[in-house]
């Protein structure tokens, strides 16, 4: 299993907090020890369903800004068809969606969601295709 870097950091920043937290309740008076270790093993839990919940909630989330930006496109593109789609990887914002109408095919329009009532779109892409000059190749002048 390949982890991306960002996870990584995530995890090994989780453990250095969490050993910190077991160490000190470790080195407290014997008078308190119990308190501290059932205070670290609360956190610990909460921590551990933060991680477990948390790509639920972006996925339950999305659905719903998903479905904000469906009723703004019908709005305001009536009669069009479109596919909305979004990047998947923790380098993308899971909140950007990637719209791409079928009368403009390779063209993918970038929409952010914060509310139905704030919709704008970020950016566009532009088909591969249309970017390839086939058999010429840009040679300056001067060379």
């Amino acid at each position: 299993m390949q982890l991306h870097p960002i996870t990584v950091i995530e995890i090994i920043f989780t453990v250095i907090f969490l050993g910190a937290l077991y160490t000190i309740a470790m080195l407290i008076p014997k008078t308190k020890k119990k308190i501290g270790l059932y205070a670290a093993s609360i956190i610990t839990v909460i921590v551990l369903a933060f991680f477990l919940i948390r790509p639920h909630w972006i996925n339950y989330q999305v659905s719903i800004k998903t479905d904000q930006l469906h009723a703004y496109l019908e709005k305001k593109y009536a009669g069009e068809e479109w596919k909305i789609t979004r990047r998947t990887g923790r380098q993308y914002n899971p909140y950007h969606l990637e719209v791409e109408f079928s009368s403009e095919k390779g063209w993918k329009y970038l929409y952010w969601v914060k509310d139905a009532a704030k919709i704008k779109q970020t950016g566009y892409s532009v088909p591969d295709d249309s970017t390839k000059i086939e058999g010429k190749h840009f040679q300056p002048e001067n060379w």
